[in-house]
């Protein structure tokens, strides 16, 4: 199916104003993870309690607050979630048991709301011990992850075909890291299986085009390295938009009736699926362009002037 009958974007020649945009982006999002100290954890990396209650009539989310800040639970944090009467109450670790620390919160909860009928919906708990041994893990995955795919790419294609590939990844993972801190979303598990997820959609959308782009190279040597990238892309370009439009409808259909314990992840994927698709045309592809005309074509013009 062709969305685009022989299209002729110059992506190359929107490089600069791109990168500036990106650059722009990346620096927000520092500024945002400073801010915030860091990215907003989940209780998977932190260590602490998680409850998930049904409270009826539908209390005041600031009255639920004082009343769990009164039964001893200094710093809990209490937000709405999925119906109206239902919220979730996230702790830090107790001195006390794991599995007794959920039958406290619920008990000290209903001494301080009499009138309430409480129902418990849902407990997890983690150590702060399996808590770091998690957020290790994480970021060990998404670093081996990044150097499989540089090894991988530097054998399939050349060494700077990988660090146009690693560019784009990293790019496409800060930003999606950046929007979380801005909305002041978790950080799970399941949003750390959606940047592995991101990752490798991503690098799918950059071989196919690295891969027009080494058959262009063999069949077009009387162009200018620019063009031959810019008609690989556009090539590329119908197969792109409907890859990329087909997985953004079921990755927004998660978010829209999946419920709330995908919400994180299904979000994760759906910006993923668009700053991936971007990065793809915009950032690993212009970038071997500025690898070839400030590395490879001046060892070439110094060679022909000796």
């Amino acid at each position: 199916m062709e969305f685009f009958r022989d299209p002729k974007i110059n992506f190359v020649g929107a490089m600069k104003p791109v990168f500036t945009i990106s650059i722009l982006l990346v620096i927000v999002t520092i500024l945002s993870l400073v801010l915030h100290r860091g990215p907003r954890l989940s209780i998977d990396f932190t260590g602490g309690t998680i409850v998930q209650v049904r409270i009826a009539p539908v209390p005041d989310i600031a009255q639920l607050r004082a009343a769990v800040e009164n039964a001893g639970f200094v710093g809990a944090q209490v937000q709405e979630f999925g119906a109206e009467d239902e919220f979730l109450i996230n702790f830090p670790q107790m001195q006390t048991d794991l599995l007794e620390a959920a039958q406290v919160m619920m008990q000290r909860l209903r001494e301080n709301l009499p009138d309430y009928q409480i129902e418990l919906r849902r407990e997890e708990s983690v150590g702060p011990k399996v808590g770091g041994e998690l957020r290790t893990a994480a970021a060990n995955a998404i670093a081996l992850a990044l150097l499989l795919i540089v090894v991988y790419i530097w054998f399939r294609f050349v060494f700077r075909y990988g660090i146009a590939a690693i560019i784009a990844l990293i790019h496409d993972v800060t930003l999606t890291l950046g929007i979380f801190s801005l909305l002041d979303l978790e950080i799970s598990l399941s949003v750390i299986a959606a940047f592995l997820t991101i990752i490798g959609y991503s690098l799918n959308d950059t071989i196919v085009i690295f891969d027009r782009i080494r058959e262009n190279m063999k069949l077009r040597r009387k162009e200018s390295y620019s063009d031959v990238i810019n008609r690989s892309i556009n090539e590329c370009l119908s197969r792109t938009f409907l890859t990329s439009l087909t997985t953004f409808c079921v990755a927004l259909t998660l978010y829209l009736v999946g419920g709330p314990v995908i919400h994180d992840f299904a979000f994760a994927l759906s910006f993923g699926v668009v700053i991936g698709t971007y990065s793809s045309m915009f950032i690993a592809s212009p970038v071997l362009v500025f690898w070839y005309e400030h590395f490879i074509a001046e060892k070439k013009r110094a060679g022909a002037s000796m």
